[in-house]
């Protein structure tokens, strides 16, 4: 049976699919012969009905859609696939044929379309794909589809950070400087509707602007207040209450530096505060401290508020000061713990977005604290955030030296003085023999990850001096439980170079095989990291076939060019490229280019 699209919810979008590989492999496995279907939930804006209609592209696929419209209608998704007068039994029959259903929007059915699909579901003659919205009412037909084991269930969550670098770079058609990228996808928060308004808006009003030194594109300011970013604010925007808005505009200068309600419940209203709670507009946390509930509703606050108001609620220098001075000292203390494990700088975030110059002590220190823990673009942006308030900050220049060297995005620039930045300069070059000499006499942990432990000369403590004994002596299972904790304590990249010398030390294949697919996880995560430790995850592991074939897989093209470039099937490719994954440990070729363009080791 074939269907129509009239009453099917399509997602019109001219990005590319990106990310989600695995939820999409799971999908297309599950509405396969042999399966009974899936119900995929998740929040709205989540990407369910991108990933559903992703999914069944090139099938022979029926598709049915509830709406608010309709709920009052019995078997109204299923009208264009129905006769007029029908009753559930005639119903089942007649959809019994189709192969394949596709019911979006499952938690709008009307009563009579819900136990229709139930109906399907326990008569098995029908492979059903059921897309509904985590938090939304759902008709107890369709919550007993999962609730009742008739078929498994897909909860989507919010796309990793990775993944949403990937597609707004898709989306913008350009590269967007890192600190960019975090503020849409935190501003967003999963909703890939809002961010992709939020992009939009931001690139109609031209608003990106060129990164000096860099390919890339970056936006400062205030969140431009189009009807699209302005729609899903409303809630906070059109408050008829005074007290209300008073208190919702007063947080929203204030953030985010936190409100002690023993000390400002009477100027921010405490009723107000009660009710606003109530709606979940604001959290109060365990200090007594009240924040606005979503990232967004702060930014378009304060761009809906015009001068005079603007005047008299920003805060003053005098407040920020001793605020971002605090929180420099916190991130300070986290580094002397060895503890880089994610935390929140509400303040910094908050002055770069808006363009405000930072101190360069505060910009190197966030910039070696995004280093540190493997996220070497983010390190490279902050260092740049503070070479614009002073253009020959020594501290600012070498953590973007040292942020380049160990990425591919340069052989480290320049202006770096530090002895790291001498040595991972050389190690860019693929001067092993030099970058292990100027690290013996630097930071002796550096002589760990380019693989010469003895060179560190005991002057390591902690996890650090463990790695470099476990390196020193080849031991494979005491080189994974390194890695194991340097990851605990945030330290990803150093945790993935960990995790690849395991993988060399091992003579066990599995742990082999198990040390890599960690490394090669941890990797994508790093945001193009290139260092020695981790040359050679890929190509060493192939045969000559699977390495000409995985290379031109991470360039991006498909199985049928690479086919039709070599001369050869496409099942042949596909048998070639699973060999490949199998032997990596790799769940897709997604994990293929952070790997491939890595540099071939040279010895020492």
């Amino acid at each position: 049976m074939t269907s129509s699209e009239r009453d099917a919810k399509t997602l019109e979008t001219p990005w590319p699919f990106t990310g989600r590989s695995d939820e999409l492999e799971l999908v297309r496995r599950s509405v396969g012969a042999g399966h009974a279907g899936l119900v995929v939930t998740g929040a709205a804006g989540a990407g369910k009905t991108r990933l559903v209609t992703e999914a069944v592209r090139g099938t022979d696929c029926a598709r049915a859609a509830g709406t608010p419209e309709t709920r009052d209608t019995p078997f109204a998704a299923f009208a264009h696939l129905l006769p007029e007068a029908v009753t559930l039994h005639r119903a089942v029959h007649l959809l019994s044929g189709v192969r394949l259903l596709l019911v979006d929007d499952a938690h709008l059915l009307d009563d009579a379309s819900a136990a229709l699909v139930h109906q399907l579901a326990v008569h098995r003659r029908t492979r059903l794909l059921v897309v509904a919205t985590d938090g939304a009412p759902v008709p107890g037909a369709v919550s007993r589809l999962w609730t009742g084991e008739l078929l498994p269930r897909l909860t989507l969550r919010p796309m990793p950070h990775e993944d949403t670098a990937r597609l707004l770079t898709d989306g913008a058609g350009t590269r967007l400087e890192p600190l960019t990228l975090d503020r849409l996808h935190r501003l967003s928060r999963g909703d890939l509707r809002l961010l992709r308004e939020l992009l939009s808006a931001v690139r109609e009003e031209g608003l990106l602007v060129p990164v000096p030194g860099t390919d890339q594109r970056a936006w400062r300011g205030p969140v431009p207040l189009t009807p699209a970013v302005r729609e899903p604010a409303a809630r906070v925007l059109d408050r008829a209450r005074a007290d209300e808005r008073e208190t919702l505009d007063r947080l929203a200068f204030a953030e985010p530096l936190t409100l002690l309600l023993d000390g400002g419940a009477d100027a921010f209203g405490l009723r107000a505060l009660e009710r606003l709670e109530s709606e979940g507009l604001v959290v109060v946390d365990d200090d007594g401290g009240a924040r606005l509930a979503h990232p967004l509703h702060g930014p378009v606050l304060r761009a809906a508020a015009g001068r005079l108001r603007t005047r008299r609620l920003a805060r003053t220098p005098d407040r920020t000061g001793p605020a971002l001075e605090a929180e420099r000292a916190a991130l300070a203390r986290r580094i002397e713990q060895a503890d880089v494990r994610e935390s929140e700088t509400p303040v910094g975030d908050w002055l770069a977005a808006e363009g405000t110059a930072l101190p360069p002590d505060y910009a190197a220190l966030r910039a070696r604290f995004a280093r540190l823990r493997g996220r070497l673009s983010d390190a490279a942006a902050w260092a740049r955030e503070g070479l614009r308030t002073r253009h020959d900050d020594p501290a600012c220049l070498d953590e973007l030296a040292l942020a380049l060297a160990q990425s591919g995005d340069g052989p480290g620039g320049s202006g770096g003085t530090a002895a790291a930045c001498a040595t991972w300069a050389a190690a860019a070059r693929g001067d092993l023999e030099e970058a292990v000499g100027t690290a013996a006499a630097g930071d002796p942990y550096d002589a760990v990850r380019l693989g010469a432990p003895q060179r560190a000369g005991g002057r390591l403590t902690g996890v650090f001096a463990a790695h470099a004994h476990a390196l020193a002596r080849e031991d494979g299972p005491a080189l994974d439980r390194v890695a194991e904790e340097l990851e605990r304590r945030g330290f990803l990249l150093f945790a993935a170079e960990a995790n690849a010398q395991a993988a060399r030390a091992h003579r066990d294949p599995t742990a082999t095989r198990t040390a890599r697919t960690r490394a090669v996880a941890l990797t994508r995560r790093c945001q193009g990291a290139r260092t020695p430790a981790l040359s050679g995850l890929v190509l060493g592991e192939l045969t000559a076939r699977q390495r000409q074939i995985v290379t031109l897989a991470a360039a991006g093209l498909s199985n049928r060019q690479i086919a039709e470039r070599l001369t050869l099937s496409v099942r042949t490719v596909g048998n070639h490229l699973y060999g490949a994954y199998t032997r990596l440990g790799a769940g897709d070729r997604g994990a293929l280019p952070c790997l491939v363009e890595l540099p071939e080791p040279q010895p020492a």
